[in-house]
């Protein structure tokens, strides 16, 4: 038999700690939780278990406690967010038909150590999960150690056998307790001999293999007589600390393996448990049915007849109604299938004539879950009757969320969503994956119009109707109208410029060989730690088992070490251009010449559009290299592009919003807002400002904003913290108002547990209620930043739509065909070029009335580096 036996405690403390914090709308905390059963999964996996035991720490003292008073004693309690999540896990455990084991008097490493000796007796094979290293010391020819950890929220294993235990340590597993007997452990406050180390124990056991040897011949050693005369000092002390440090392996708990065999549990129990938890992918991840709501939720019941096609009477009973609740199977961008949930029923029809006649009726809401492509199949065409969208009043609900789709929010709304039984379904089996989305779709459809209902009351409750219909649905549309457009580029003229950048990433690299003294891998990070650090000597931080880091931030402190560094820079980021944007734009022009880019109205927390499949905001402009891509993206023939980017957006919004005199005064004057901030900060007339002390205000300016401190700041702009900290003081002394804000704001978000936009866009921060420092401090600089970047993202979505109305309604050809963070380009026949620019203009001047003005100017070009420029 094979027991696989986990430190529930060490597992779950590195889940919680490798993971950020996750919360449910209503605070339970749940980053844990999600680690531990990933973590679980994935053990499970790769050693495929006939049993499993999870051990837990009780909070009584243990007989090491009884021994030495001292043992852990500076161990600081569980954060709250932490604690707050052993419950729910030891509940979720037992209900999926875990065995849990804790016993009085002893810690989880004894329980894992005593089962682990049971195996070596009966010669069965015990695999140890933990994240604890003390648990080395059990490993022989029946017991191996999985040793996980946590890396930016994904599991992670390393294994341990006796082989690997003697490549790391050089010593045999019952060794590692003698080493521990001397080096000690600050984290167990386990005391060891003092002066004596990792290093110096290490080599001690290796050489003379245990502590009552080493005690036995202490006055004949071959050590230096400093060591010699701490070993003898702390004799009681070694031997104390390795009775502290010895697992043990005769806890009174069951040692009957086949006890620990997972049973059925309550599966059911343990689905309503996650959605409790709001943790929707665990549901799906562990093969859970989806909960079917309790009696007293009085939801409506799930349709379980499907009717094909339309009735004649199903479009006048919609019209009767106000409303059609339509899920729709997209293929290839077109309509293949629509789903209407009405009553009892699920009405099932092919193509989109039907679709198309609901979506012309002015008497018919269509309720969908992602508008954005129904408008696409429309044309763009508005529907006069409205329209709601689940997915984006779910995101606007609840805009932290990993995913909005239906099921996930059928379960999160407690409805009776009845899921198809999964097929075993053959790779390249299209009929079986296509009876699977026929069947899931049906199952959607059914609870659909309650799940309609049940998001619109809550964003009513919520007072974010307007935003929705005013903002988001409008947007929707017309993000699926400048989808359709796309963006012309030079195909050739990108292929062209990839070439002579190869050119010059190729010069760079023989420079770098040159300067180093051989050829190797610049991109591989062990090849270049190497050069760097070893052939070249430069300050480095500590080697680990992949090598030197060579992150950026490292090359850019030492890039007046060497000249090979700037070299290095250079190439990475020459590289990078080519290959993203040379290589990769390459192969995403469609048929039309056009790149189709997607925009992404749910993607972002603070409610800023995103754009995938290419990223076209990304295009880089902070260098001259990258700002020469911008060349390659031109308007067809007989127009030009017109560009149009808001001033300064984020510093007027803060000025409104802050309700400072002076910040608000500088606007209306039309006043260097940094020049002013300069002045202020460095004490001195504005015509005395030169221009290092103008971009250093500018830092400051945009840096309060974006919630920056003051180590973040001197980084930046190359100070001391001490100078960026006097900065931020001497900026928040004259905007007074501004640091009113900052505190008010914060204090407010506390109160509440969410921050919103002037509009209503709201952001939950569970992170303010956090014991941690570090997390409260995240959340405060997000409490501080987003109703600034979030109020001027809704800003440039209402100037979107009303430029879009505004050219259709003026009978124009031009059309909007990008928006990237505060800027829009509008791709206009020449003829109407000018007039563009003023519709551009004029409309995102007036999306919003602040205590300043809006500012935006227009360029005209025939490329977007042409219309910028202008």
């Amino acid at each position: 038999m094979k027991l696989l036996v986990l430190d529930g405690n060490s597992i779950l403390n590195r889940a919680f700690y490798g993971i950020r914090l996750l919360s449910t709308k209503e605070g339970l905390y749940t980053n844990g939780i999600y680690g531990f059963m990933t973590m679980l999964e994935k053990l499970k996996h790769e050693t495929e278990p006939d049993a499993v035991a999870i051990a837990f720490d009780m909070r009584a003292p243990t007989f090491r406690h009884k021994e030495y008073a001292g043992y852990k004693a500076q161990r600081k309690g569980m954060p709250e967010e932490l604690a707050q999540q052993l419950p729910n896990l030891k509940e979720l455990l037992r209900l999926l038909g875990y065995r849990l084991v804790e016993c009085e008097g002893f810690e989880a490493d004894d329980i894992l150590g005593t089962l682990a000796a049971k195996c070596t007796e009966t010669g069965d094979t015990c695999v140890i999960a933990t994240g604890d290293r003390d648990s080395l010391q059990l490993v022989n020819a029946q017991v191996t150690v999985r040793l996980a950890a946590t890396k930016m929220g994904q599991p992670q294993v390393t294994f341990y056998d006796e082989a690997k235990i003697l490549e790391d340590y050089g010593v045999t597993p019952p060794q590692l307790i003698d080493i521990k007997a001397i080096q000690g452990d600050s984290s167990d406050n386990i005391p060891g001999v003092a002066g004596i180390g990792p290093k110096g124990a290490g080599e001690l056991i290796q050489k003379y293999h245990d502590l009552d040897h080493i005690y036995s011949n202490i006055d004949t050693l071959d050590i230096k007589e400093g060591m010699r005369q701490k070993l003898i000092r702390d004799k009681d002390s070694a031997y104390l600390s390795r009775y502290l440090g010895t697992i043990r392996r005769d806890a009174p708990v069951d040692t009957e393996l086949a006890d620990y065999i997972p049973t059925e549990g309550d599966r059911e129990a343990a689905a309503r448990l996650l959605v409790k938890l709001e943790m929707f992918s665990l549901i799906e991840k562990l093969g859970l049915n989806v909960p079917t709501a309790a009696p007293e939720t009085n939801v409506q019941e799930p349709a379980h007849e499907v009717v094909q096609g339309a009735p004649d009477t199903l479009f006048d009973e919609l019209r009767a109604a106000g409303r059609a609740d339509c899920l729709v199977w997209y293929e290839d961008g077109q309509v293949y299938r629509v789903y209407i949930g009405r009553e009892a029923r699920v009405y099932e029809l092919e193509g989109m004539d039907f679709l198309r006649k609901l979506c012309a009726c002015s008497e018919i809401r269509i309720n969908t879950h992602d508008v954005k492509p129904l408008y696409a199949a429309l044309g763009g065409e508005e529907i006069p009757g409205g329209a709601f969208d689940t997915m984006l009043a779910a995101y606007l609900l609840n805009p932290s969320a990993s995913s909005y789709d239906v099921t996930r929010l059928a379960q999160e709304y407690n409805l009776p969503l009845e899921l198809p039984e999964q097929e075993a379904l053959k790779r390249g089996d299209v009929e079986g994956k296509r009876r699977q989305t026929e069947a899931l779709f049906r199952a959607q459809a059914a609870v659909f119009p309650a799940l309609v209902d049940k998001l619109a009351e809550q964003i009513a409750r919520n007072n974010q109707t307007e935003l929705l219909e005013t903002i988001e649905l409008p947007l929707a549309r017309v993000l699926a109208h400048m989808e359709a457009i796309g963006f012309l580029v030079d195909a050739e003229g990108i292929a062209q410029y990839g070439e002579t950048l190869q050119a010059e990433i190729d010069r760079i690299q023989g420079e770098i060989y040159q300067s180093v003294g051989y050829e190797f891998n610049i991109n591989s990070p062990r090849q270049l730690g190497d050069a760097l650090f070893e052939k070249l000597g430069l300050p480095h931080g500590k080697k680990t088992k992949t090598g030197y880091s060579t992150k950026a931030e490292i090359l850019e402190n030492l890039r007046y070490e060497h000249p090979a560094v700037e070299m290095i820079l250079n190439y990475r980021s020459l590289t990078k251009l080519k290959s993203t944007y040379c290589d990769g734009l390459t192969k995403v022009i469609a048929a039309d010449g056009r790149i189709h880019s997607n925009f992404n109205q749910t993607e972002t927390r603070t409610g800023r559009i995103s754009s995938t499949e290419p990223n076209l905001q990304n295009i880089p402009v902070r260098t001259d290299l990258g700002r020469e891509m911008r060349r390659f993206f031109v308007a067809k023939e007989g127009c030009v592009l017109v560009d149009a980017d808001y001033s300064q957006i984020e510093l007027r919004v803060l000025a409104h919003v802050a309700n400072d005199q002076n910040m608000i005064d500088a606007f209306l004057h039309d006043d260097d807002i940094h020049r002013i901030t300069a002045a202020q900060v460095f004490h001195m007339p504005e015509q005395m400002v030169t221009p290092m002390m103008r971009s250093r205000a500018k830092a400051v300016n945009f840096g309060i904003v974006y919630g920056i401190g003051a180590f973040s700041l001197a980084k930046n702009i190359g100070v001391t913290r001490k100078e960026a900290e006097q900065y931020i003081h001497d900026y928040l002394a004259h905007y007074s108002g501004v640091d009113d804000y900052m505190k008010r704001v914060v204090e407010q978000a506390k109160e509440q547990g969410y921050v919103e936009t002037m509009f209503g866009r709201r952001r939950y921060l569970p992170e303010l209620a956090s014991s941690n420092f570090n997390m409260r401090a995240f959340g405060e600089r997000v409490a501080r930043n987003m109703p600034i970047q979030g109020t001027a993202a809704d800003i440039i979505k209402i100037a979107m739509i009303r430029v879009e109305d505004r050219l259709r309604k003026e009978g124009m050809k031009s059309r909007l065909i990008l928006q990237v963070h505060d800027e829009l380009i509008v791709e206009a026949p020449e003829d109407e070029a000018e007039k563009a620019a003023a519709v551009l203009t004029e409309e995102m001047r007036s999306a919003a009335q602040l205590s300043v003005p809006l500012i935006a100017d227009a360029g005209i070009g025939k490329s977007w580096f042409d219309a910028k420029a202008g």
